[in-house]
């Protein structure tokens, strides 16, 4: 899991799997589970769906035999992150409520807030805009309230996403600024290269786009490096500020604007998009 939590997605999966394999050996089922979030997580980053969806799946038969009731609620909204990957938005958006109603009714506000971002996050690619706000901020303030606050790099990401999706640039910029100075906090390259991408699309919207095409550059170098280029299921933000930056400034001008960003460190990326 720290591995992970630095963006360390090889060291994590070799952690993981060492640790499965001991639990099974030792005939721990409960301990076995521990192996299931970091796991599927690689799986999902690498675009392996269908492996973290078994991985879950297999969790939580054994959580729900062994009555572990707050692994019960994770697995559920773990289940719906990975349909929502897929792009099975009806099924995600079951799993999460599933996932907070087991919550709700064990007492596990952790995960409730879990389900809750997921449907947050759903609700944004669904195009439900305020119902995904509305979540999105409950989320944001259990965080702070709990002194989560590395983790609110993706939720403020989300809500910029939101905002650029309403046409609003000047809070789209506000937000993912805020969610790039959070990401610098966790040390993990991933969140940095989202907080980049949420600037490259706020750039892209206000007509800034050659900083658009210099920050999504950095930002595929950064996702890159960790071995884990972000796969088409999640490319639709990043296409979004993609397309308008080049007809902006026509193919090759974007083209080398982003390929002199994938040689700029992220700090003077954005340093650099700021004067643009």
């Amino acid at each position: 899991m720290q591995r992970l939590l630095r963006g360390d997605l090889a060291g994590a999966e070799t952690d993981a799997s060492a640790s499965a394999a001991l639990f099974e050996r030792l005939g721990d089922a409960w301990g076995g589970l521990w192996s299931v979030y970091p796991l599927a997580t690689v799986a999902e980053v690498h675009g392996a769906y269908e492996r973290a969806a078994r991985l879950k799946q297999a969790g939580l038969e054994t959580a729900e035999a062994l009555g572990i009731t707050t692994e019960v609620p994770d697995l559920l909204s773990g289940l719906g992150r990975t349909a929502l990957l897929m792009g099975d938005l009806e099924q995600a958006r079951a799993y999460h409520r599933a996932g907070r109603e087991k919550a709700i009714e064990v007492g596990f506000r952790a995960g409730e807030i879990n389900a809750v971002l997921g449907l947050g996050l759903g609700a944004r690619r669904e195009g439900l805009l305020d119902e995904a706000e509305s979540h999105l901020r409950e989320v944001l303030d259990w965080h702070r309230l709990v002194g989560l606050d590395g983790a609110n790099a993706l939720i403020l990401a989300e809500l910029g996403f939101v905002a650029e999706l309403r046409g609003d640039g000047a809070r789209a910029l506000a937000l993912h600024e805020q969610g790039y100075a959070t990401a610098l906090t966790t040390g993990d390259p991933r969140a940095v290269a989202l907080a980049l991408e949420g600037l490259a699309g706020a750039a892209a919207l206000t007509g800034r786009a050659e900083a658009a095409a210099l920050l999504l550059g950095t930002a595929a170098a950064l996702r890159s490096s960790t071995g884990a280029p972000l796969p088409p299921a999640e490319r639709a933000d990043v296409d979004r500020a993609e397309a308008a930056a080049r007809r902006t400034l026509g193919d090759t001008p974007f083209e080398a604007t982003h390929t002199q960003g994938t040689t700029t460190p992220p700090e003077t990326a954005v340093a650099q998009a700021r004067t643009l």
